[in-house]
């Protein structure tokens, strides 16, 4: 099966270039299931339940979210109607929502998971024992199984890809917004990518309009940012997966630039 990952949603640009050409893309790469990272889909940060549909009646599987999944107040109302809307499964217990789905896939199931790292980030569970934890509830004869790790740092992304290497299908990390070139396949069955990238806003930094960015480096004052404008891009993870075995055969990192 072909995975569509797509790196972390950035407000309305974000929506509507995502909206414009999800079918193209998915077309172009013969995808079978899509995974967005949304925790910044509305306004930049945070998620709202109208825009949660919305990804979902555009054709997207899953929706992963990071450390600002709580930023908008009314995600706490509405994430448990939206089992496939998820939010780090490493958040002390109890807490609303879901850390990971199982999603039927033909004749079978795709697990994807969500996890938080800890270096530089507010203070969460083990994501490596939560992780030990969610694999021991997950049946044996669900192959393909997906994390979304939004994780600060290169080593904690690249020391979870160990981890879970030959026990998942795919690492792909987000949070950073810029993608990284290091994709491979780790132990010849774990696809990794340290970072997805993002999509919204191509002229600004990571989503947010320059002025305003390096006016807070200038001044070290804080400064209200708001997203940036203009041209938009998509970046994005192709794999491969043999769901008879959940091995990863072939990974394909995308930046596409539109108007």
């Amino acid at each position: 099966m072909k995975i569509l990952i797509i790196g972390d949603v950035v407000g309305r640009p974000g929506r509507t270039v995502l909206n414009e050409n999800l079918e193209a893309l998915k077309e172009e790469f013969d995808a079978d299931f899509v995974i967005i990272n949304g925790e910044n889909a509305s306004s930049g940060t945070g998620i709202i339940e109208k825009h949660a549909a919305s990804f979902f009646d555009m054709g997207v599987d899953v929706i992963t979210t990071g450390n600002h999944v709580w930023d908008k107040k009314e995600t706490e109302s509405f994430i448990d109607a939206y089992p496939k809307l998820l939010r780090p499964a490493n958040y002390p217990s109890p807490c609303p929502g879901n850390g990971y789905v199982l999603v039927p896939y033909k004749d079978t199931e795709v697990a994807v998971i969500n996890l938080s790292g800890r270096s530089f980030m507010k203070s969460m569970d083990c994501p490596f024992r939560r992780l030990d934890q969610i694999l021991e509830e997950i049946p044996e004869s669900i192959h393909v199984k997906i994390l979304d790790f939004h994780a600060e740092t290169t080593s904690e992304k690249l020391a979870m890809g160990y981890y879970g290497a030959n026990r998942l299908s795919l690492v792909f990390g987000t949070h950073t917004h810029v993608q990284t070139a290091d994709h491979r396949i780790l132990d010849e069955y774990t696809g990794y990518i340290t970072d997805v990238g993002m999509t919204g806003p191509l002229d600004g930094i990571i989503g947010v309009q320059k002025e305003k960015v390096l006016e807070g480096f200038l001044t070290q004052r804080p400064v209200r940012y708001d997203l940036a404008k203009g041209k938009r891009q998509i970046n994005g993870l192709v794999a491969h997966i043999d769901e008879t075995d959940g091995k990863t055969t072939m990974l394909h990192g995308f930046i596409k630039f539109y108007d």
